[in-house]
């Protein structure tokens, strides 16, 4: 085989590459198991870490927990795509005459695609880029076989207690995002559009399915899970110096990013089915 690639290079590159994207993809899947597997453990055996986690999830730390903590920046995000999502929708509607009905898709859609969406959005470019960076600057600065020399197993305190703080703190942390997107929605139809509160408010109100917010916080914990996977993989495996944890870091968000489009539409694939389970008639 040797001979072989000596003689032929580019057809030996070529026939290695599905090799070693099959040798990535077992690379991915034992190191997620191992991080599920840690979880509890640092749950019981690293409780402060994890405190510190939740807060620097939530707030950020320093000076960044003034504008860049993953509530700030979550909060602006749904602030806005739901504001958008009013304007784009009364505006759409009223060319058909049926602007009343912004309501609904406040009710339909924030909660089912843009609320979940954003806030996985969110959450990969703050706290798991956040984690990536880390992580890497840990292994190239050899703090992570300083661990496993004081006899502290890496992933349980490094990656498992991420992930625990994860799972913590993204039910208030989705909870804002929906609650953002509702309250921008309703201002902007009724505020800046001028239409009726009682009339957005009727139709709101029978189009909320509280089923649906069920699905959605299932979805939002869905997609933390798999972006904390990722995040802490490629941070923990970081290689080639300050260099290779910029690369890490732009490795992770990009597959974070269809992670969670695929989750959001696996998820709705699942839930919903292809009528969505939904019926408008009268």
């Amino acid at each position: 085989m040797s001979a072989l690639g000596a003689a032929y290079p580019r057809a030996a590159r070529n026939i290695k590459k599905p090799v070693n994207s099959l040798s990535r993809i077992g690379d991915h899947v034992l190191f997620y198991i191992k991080a599920l597997v840690s979880a509890p453990r640092a749950a019981m055996h690293y409780r402060r870490e994890t405190v510190r986690l939740i807060a620097e999830i939530s707030m950020g730390s320093g000076t960044l927990a003034v504008i860049g903590g993953t509530v700030v920046i979550v909060g602006f995000l749904t602030l806005a795509a739901g504001g958008t999502l009013a304007v784009q929708g009364y505006s759409s509607l009223g060319n058909i005459g049926i602007e009343a009905l912004t309501g609904f898709l406040s009710a339909f859609i924030n909660v089912r695609i843009l609320a979940p969406v954003v806030a996985g959005i969110g959450l990969a470019a703050t706290f798991g880029a956040g984690v990536t960076a880390q992580l890497g600057a840990m292994r190239i600065n050899e703090e992570v076989d300083a661990l496993e020399s004081l006899g502290i197993e890496p992933i349980p305190y490094l990656v498992g207690t991420r992930m625990v703080a994860g799972m913590i703190a993204i039910t208030p942390l989705y909870a804002i995002a929906v609650v953002a997107s509702f309250v921008a929605s309703r201002f902007t139809t009724v505020v800046l559009l001028g239409q009726s509160a009682g009339l957005y408010g009727h139709y709101f109100a029978t189009f909320l399915n509280p089923i649906d917010l069920l699905w959605s916080f299932l979805q939002a914990i869905l997609m933390a899970l798999v972006i904390l996977l990722i995040h802490t993989y490629f941070g923990f495996f970081a290689s080639g110096g300050p260099s290779g944890v910029g690369i890490a870091v732009g490795n992770a968000v990009r597959t974070s990013l269809i992670a969670t489009v695929s989750v959001t539409l696996l998820v709705s694939l699942a839930i919903y089915g292809s009528n969505g389970n939904f019926n408008l008639s009268g």
